[in-house]
């Protein structure tokens, strides 16, 4: 993905584009909180070598330089860092519960990560899963070609193509380079947060969805893994019931996890710490730049300082499709400002958003993070 240098910026890479493995302490990165979970292996992943061989043992990376060969957006050399995060919800094995297994896994979560030069801020862009887009023509998990597809679902560029083909949908879809790629699964997101002591949040409506394992009267809350992921999944009862809705729950949830994470390493003892990155190393699959505990733990350097205050949290400018109001479309001149401000590795405009269908709604009234009752809301 082009060359690192120690300070963490780009450089143009050769023909392939591919990104030399410089010192970790020049990697830098993001969150279903990249930095998040790298950060906890910051602190869990120091130590002895023989904790080095346990983590690195739980990793498995994804070469994706190698599936997309040079059919690539430029590398752009200005400092900055863009990451697709996907959250799977494959319904095989321990993720069972949450339904039948409907013939593959799909991205249920898509963020697109971008860490500004300097690591001082970051933007995440959410990319809605019911977002109907042209997908491009992929090679499968196999290496055989499925062909491409207008008006497809986003999430179903995972489906058909795994973890190649989703970069290449949303490289095609943002002109922006993919520098890393980060899965996180159902199962191990729960683990990590009851690893963690749970996830502190404020209601201030009640939120009930038997379908997703969901209930929550109004009041400040310690959220363990189930609970988290219901809140993350949960299209009912907040907002309008759309994917929308949920993605702005995910957003407020991000937050609340980013702070306990700066927390915990504060406070916890070094085998705590070690059982957080041992759950954390679990619950992900990482390109493979990232795949060993040493470059996951210089990805966390860079960003160990930032806090919520210092995260923009966006979604990629929709309407509601005309033909399917089920479905969402992208606002072509929107999304391309939030696509070039990130490509020049300035702020989002504000004007970006103004006509999305994103981002707007009760959610953010309903749902803080931390734990501070709102007036006339009871503590459970």
């Amino acid at each position: 993905m082009g060359e690192q240098g120690s300070t963490g910026g780009r450089r143009r890479g050769g023909g392939g584009g591919r990104r030399r493995k410089a010192p970790s302490t020049g990697r830098k990165a993001g969150t279903v909180a990249v930095w998040s979970l790298a950060g906890v292996l910051l602190v869990g992943g120091s130590g002895l070598g023989y904790v080095y061989l346990k983590l690195n043992g739980n990793l498995d990376g994804v070469d994706i330089n190698a599936q997309l060969g040079t059919d690539r957006p430029k590398d752009v050399d200005n400092g900055s860092v863009d990451i697709l995060v996907l959250g799977s919800d494959s319904r095989s094995g321990a993720n069972a519960r949450y339904g039948g297994d409907e013939g593959g896994a799909r991205a249920d979560t898509a963020m697109i990560v971008h860490l500004y030069e300097g690591r001082k801020k970051a933007s995440v862009v959410s990319i809605p899963r019911d977002t109907l887009i042209d997908r491009p023509q992929c090679a499968d998990r196999d290496g055989r070609t499925v062909q491409g597809q207008s008006r497809a679902m986003f999430n179903t560029a995972y489906e058909v193509g795994g973890p190649a083909c989703a970069v290449k949908t949303v490289e095609r879809m943002s002109g922006i380079r993919m520098d890393h790629y980060i899965e996180v699964d159902f199962t191990g997101f729960k683990k990590v947060i009851d690893e963690l002591g749970g996830v502190d949040i404020t209601t201030t409506k009640p939120i009930k969805d038997p379908d997703s394992h969901l209930d929550l009267p109004p009041g400040a809350h310690t959220l363990n893994g189930e609970q988290a992921l219901g809140l993350v999944r949960t299209r009912k009862s907040v907002g309008d019931g759309s994917d929308l809705g949920r993605i702005q729950l995910q957003q407020a949830f991000m937050k609340a996890f980013i702070s306990k994470v700066k927390d915990v390493g504060a406070l916890s003892s070094p085998k705590r710490m070690l059982d957080i990155a041992d759950t954390a190393t679990k619950a992900i699959t990482p390109d493979s730049e990232l795949d060993s505990v040493t470059e996951l733990m210089g990805f966390a350097q860079g960003v160990k300082g930032l806090g919520p205050e210092d995260v923009q949290m966006v979604t990629m400018p929709v309407e509601y499709d005309p033909v399917n109001p089920n479905r969402v479309i992208p606002l072509k001149a929107p999304a391309e400002q939030v696509w070039n401000a990130l490509r020049l590795d300035r702020p989002i405009p504000a004007a970006a958003l103004k006509d999305s269908a994103g981002d707007k709604g009760e959610v953010e009234s309903v749902v803080s993070s931390g734990k501070t009752p709102a007036a006339g809301t009871a503590t459970p």
